[in-house]
């Protein structure tokens, strides 16, 4: 886990799928518990999305809230 994929969870849109365009900490959990089940894609995004999980699952959703852009 380092401080540039933290600031990606926060910040990058999803790519594909059923929430395609929502921010990454914005995915409802149990799509994460989906993954973990099924298995995470290859690649950056599966690692941002294991990461993902485990921050929810975890409750330390507020350490990503700081690092969220804002676009005004």
């Amino acid at each position: 886990m380092t401080p540039q994929r933290l600031e990606k969870l926060a910040n990058m849109p999803m790519p594909f799928g059923k929430y395609k365009g929502r921010i990454l900490m914005d995915l409802p959990e149990p799509y994460l518990v989906w993954f973990a089940g099924k298995g995470f894609p290859e690649g950056e995004i599966g690692i941002l999305l294991q990461i993902l999980y485990e921050v929810k699952l975890n409750g330390l959703e507020d350490v990503l809230r700081p690092l969220k852009r804002s676009y005004t």
